[in-house]
């Protein structure tokens, strides 16, 4: 009998899921050496947004809720955001803005190695840290870099093209 009761009660819970149309919010999940390799070959014939961006990094704060607007606004779009921060420890912080900028249900990970040139290396030997940072991955792997601030109208002409291009 108990059996039969949390089994309901697991399906309510999915039912209501489903008909709210909303995804339930993702761990955080760790970024370490190997991660970027797995995340593009999951990503693999997709159009998918890549975001790296900090607590601490104040054009970040004001980039996350306009992100978490256009993840809304393109749900055929792929959305993943990379906290970077050097400050190690922010787990709560980075959850709590991923939380309130509207993208906790995208996949989010942060960075998990103390040797994080090792991390930005794999990503793209070129990068030195600054972010925030986007990359757009079409769907044949050809990647763009945004350096600095993306501007949501070049992410939504982008996104057009993807359509396009489908």
């Amino acid at each position: 009998m108990k059996r039969e009761i949390l089994v309901a009660i697991a399906l309510c819970g999915l039912l209501a899921l489903t008909a709210s149309g909303t995804a339930a919010p993702q761990p955080l999940k760790p970024f370490e050496r190997g991660t970027w390799h797995e995340l593009l070959r999951a990503h693999a014939g997709r159009p998918t947004l890549i975001h790296f961006w900090g607590v601490t990094c104040g054009p970040c704060k004001i980039e996350l809720p306009q992100l978490g607007k256009f993840m809304a606004d393109h749900p055929g779009i792929d959305v993943v955001t990379v906290s970077a921060d050097l400050v190690p420890n922010l787990t709560t912080a980075t959850q709590a803005m991923l939380d309130k900028a509207g993208l906790a249900a995208a996949e989010n990970f942060i960075f998990n190695d103390g040797f994080v040139e090792r991390l930005r290396f794999e990503i793209d030997p070129s990068w030195q840290g600054d972010i925030p940072r986007t990359m757009l991955v079409t769907p044949d792997g050809a990647i763009e870099t945004i350096e600095g601030s993306a501007e949501i109208s070049d992410l939504d002409q982008w996104s057009a093209k993807q359509r396009r291009q489908q």
